[in-house]
């Protein structure tokens, strides 16, 4: 595995064939069979500037009773949201964040809402009066994500000597999560009642966990940066890497079901989040299929047993802290072949 992240310019991958194209379907395949991270340059200036991320992040202004209108039912039994919205601060976990998840029906209206399915609910927003501009922010951010994630799953494609439209389909009525997180300084408070370790050593010094070591669920996974450092990628040798904080670039890493489908040439990356005495906003986008798309061998690739990606999903977003105790609410649904 590689010693360091690549920056890569992905500006050729929105236009036509050609040899800059070419250059950069090398470095991503590069990218994303050793290290299995990169940062990518070469998007809109305004899509990852400043002002972008401060308006997206302006719902963390809300008050606090203005939050619990957004939260979850696992937070609030009355709301009936149970998938998306907000989840609070929890004392005595491992990691101190709060946040929000949204979904499609936030870029692309009502008719991406599907009922029935916790996974297709519609996402619960705050009103425009209190957040002038969040809503047209979060539709063009949310737009500009896709179109990103769809170009590198192309890339990947070429890549693997597939047809570039292999993926396409499966993205078509995506299912994608736009995720806005605050991690708060931590007080001893935050670390009561935490069973598991809150803190490492790096470079000499102590640090505490924002995410622990994990891997995507996923495919791709397309992180803003700012300029705060403390994401890291598990390197081969056992040590933990730091992924350049290059304001204006978005951070990029694979999930473990691309791994699977691409028959483990996609390298799905160990990786984790650390801070000392900073807080940390974090505005990660899961580029994600329909959910009843089915998951099976590629031409020419490694066999395993099919799935359904919302099947897949839903068991591994109900490990996590914020969606504990939901897991009951969506029955695995199988997989639809018809």
């Amino acid at each position: 595995m590689s010693s360091s992240i690549p920056v890569i310019d992905i500006s050729s991958l929105f236009g036509g064939p050609s040899p800059a194209r070419d250059t950069a379907d090398r470095d991503i395949m590069a990218a994303a069979t050793t290290s299995g991270f990169m940062t990518v340059t070469g998007l809109p200036d305004d899509l990852l500037s400043p002002v972008t991320r401060k308006k997206l992040l302006s719902i963390f202004s809300l008050s606090d009773a203005k939050k619990r209108l957004l939260y979850r039912q696992n937070f609030d039994p009355a709301r009936t949201n149970v998938y998306r919205g907000w989840f609070p601060l929890t004392p005595g976990h491992p990691t101190w964040k709060e946040g929000m998840d949204l979904g499609p029906d936030v870029a692309h209206g009502a008719g991406r809402v599907m009922a029935g399915d916790p996974l297709t609910e519609a996402t619960p927003v705050p009103d425009t009066d209190d957040l002038p501009g969040w809503h047209d922010a979060v539709t063009s951010y949310y737009m500009h994500m896709e179109d990103t994630g769809r170009a590198l799953m192309r890339a990947i494609a070429r890549g693997l000597e597939l047809n570039e439209a292999t993926f396409d389909k499966a993205f078509e009525r995506g299912i994608s999560t736009l995720r806005l997180l605050h991690y708060p300084l931590r007080t001893q408070e935050s670390f009561a009642g935490a069973t598991e370790e809150t803190h490492i050593m790096h470079n000499g010094q102590e640090h505490y966990l924002l995410a622990r070591g994990h891997v995507d669920s996923g495919f791709v996974t397309l992180l803003a940066q700012d300029g705060v450092e403390g994401l890291q990628a598990h390197i081969r040798d056992g040590s933990w890497l730091d992924v350049p904080p290059i304001e204006g670039t978005l951070a990029v890493n694979f999930g473990k079901l691309l791994a699977r489908w691409t028959g483990g040439r996609i390298n799905a990356t160990l990786h984790r989040v650390i801070g000392r005495n900073r807080q940390r906003y974090s505005v990660p986008f899961f580029y994600e299929p329909s959910v009843d798309t089915v998951i099976s061998p590629l031409p020419g690739g490694e066999a395993f047993e099919p799935v359904s990606y919302g099947d897949h999903l839903w068991e591994a977003t109900t490990q996590f802290v914020e969606q504990k105790g939901i897991a009951h609410l969506r029955p695995p649904r199988g997989v639809n072949t018809a």
